[in-house]
């Protein structure tokens, strides 16, 4: 039966590309229109679609060796890639002078300011290399006219398989005893940990990664899996071993929690101190989707109080300025972080659970990208072009 609509998840407007022979939910960006071809048709049709055009020229901001690597692999002499090692802000917009195109990852800030000065260094059109858009004023790009597309959905098994793992290495302390053992240290003493079989799990948002996890849990470690999407999952709704339940029972009877779904206004620190409060004494919280979803100031006093037992982390909500970057020769200047970090059962990592070399991740992400500014820029209709609802 259908759980009610809560005022956590408001529907979503855009449109996405199908990985998946099953229905998307809408949190992860993914609605069910279709895509009129897929990516690969897209890409491989992209040569024709620029030929009687002048070269596109497309400004990667907070490029990696990785993007590099993965974009050059579809370059044409109908497309030049510049590739910014810094950050999209309103300070380095005008770095984008003279593109056709600004290409952004997941830190970088496109707010009002800064796309502003993007419409007046010649930009149209802001393409994400992500999922969420939530570090766009998408207002403002309507407003003065940018385009804004995104990749709906890249690399769910990916994500999936990185959740697990890391609910894997705070459960069994694999992290604990890595560290141990390189010390020659061998006791045992602190390494208890306990079998994920029977263990009631909640997994929140069932999109293309949600879906994944949970069906890892359910049918891999024989777990028991409670689901919350107000929008629900059809193949997931089947499953006996899958049940839906509302937000606040997921909270109740969960004993590891697990995060999948976006970053929204509403989703905003949707794990509060509220929320831990009605959770088990010594729940497991595990985040692989956006920082923003958990109250890191309640996190860190349900960490104090005991009544959070572990932590995963791969995003973190003030991520911007040290993820991705190398910061071991330098102070953590936010209090936050450096407290989290000072937890022994507290597991971060630096937002890397979408980094395979597999087809569905990196390659997925290019391909995508290029047939989205390939597409507006040439007039054609764009699948994935992000609406305001503003």
């Amino acid at each position: 039966m259908p759980i009610p609509r809560t005022s956590y998840f408001p529907r979503f407007t855009t449109s996405t590309i199908r990985v998946s022979p099953r229905k998307p939910s809408y949190l992860l960006g993914c609605p069910t229109a279709k895509c009129p071809q897929p990516p690969e048709r897209l890409v491989r049709s992209f040569h024709s679609s620029l030929k009687t055009m002048a070269p596109t020229k497309i400004a990667f901001y907070s490029s990696k060796q990785y993007d590099r690597d993965s974009f050059n692999e579809f370059k044409s002499d109908e497309l030049e890639f510049n590739f910014l090692e810094s950050r999209l802000s309103s300070s380095t917009a005008s770095l984008a002078k003279g593109n056709d195109a600004v290409c952004i990852f997941v830190n970088d800030r496109a707010d009002g300011d800064t796309l502003a000065r993007l419409k007046e260094s010649g930009v149209n059109l802001l393409a994400l290399r992500a999922t969420g858009a939530d570090n766009v004023d998408l207002k403002k790009a309507k407003e003065i006219g940018i385009k804004v597309v995104s990749v709906p959905s890249y690399s769910p098994d990916a994500v999936a398989e990185f959740a697990t793992g890391m609910m894997l290495t705070v459960v069994r302390k694999y992290h604990k005893s890595y560290n141990r053992v390189r010390e020659g240290n061998f006791l045992l003493e602190g390494l208890l940990g306990f079998n994920l079989k029977e263990r009631t799990i909640g997994v929140i948002g069932t999109g293309a990664i949600g879906l994944r996890v949970a069906n890892i849990l359910a049918h891999g470690f024989g777990a028991k899996v409670l689901a919350y999407d107000p929008q629900i999952n059809d193949a997931l709704d089947k499953d006996d071993k899958i049940t839906y339940v509302p937000l606040e029972r997921l909270f109740a009877e969960s004993d590891i929690i697990t995060l999948h779904s976006p970053l929204l206004p509403a989703t905003k620190h949707m794990v509060n101190g509220q929320a831990i409060d009605r959770m088990k004494k010594g729940v497991i919280l595990i985040n692989t989707s956006r920082g923003g979803l958990i109250d890191t100031k309640a996190l860190i006093q349900g960490l104090k109080s005991r009544k959070v037992g572990a932590v995963g982390l791969d995003v973190y909500e003030g991520e911007g300025a040290y993820f991705f970057e190398d910061r071991s020769e330098s102070v953590i200047e936010d209090d936050q972080l450096a407290r989290l970090l000072s937890f022994s059962n507290v597991f971060v990592s630096g937002h890397q659970a979408f980094l395979t070399k597999e087809a569905s991740a990196l390659e997925a992400i290019a391909k995508t990208t290029i047939a989205n500014v390939v597409d507006v820029l040439s007039g054609k209709e764009c699948p994935n072009i992000i609406a305001s609802d503003a």
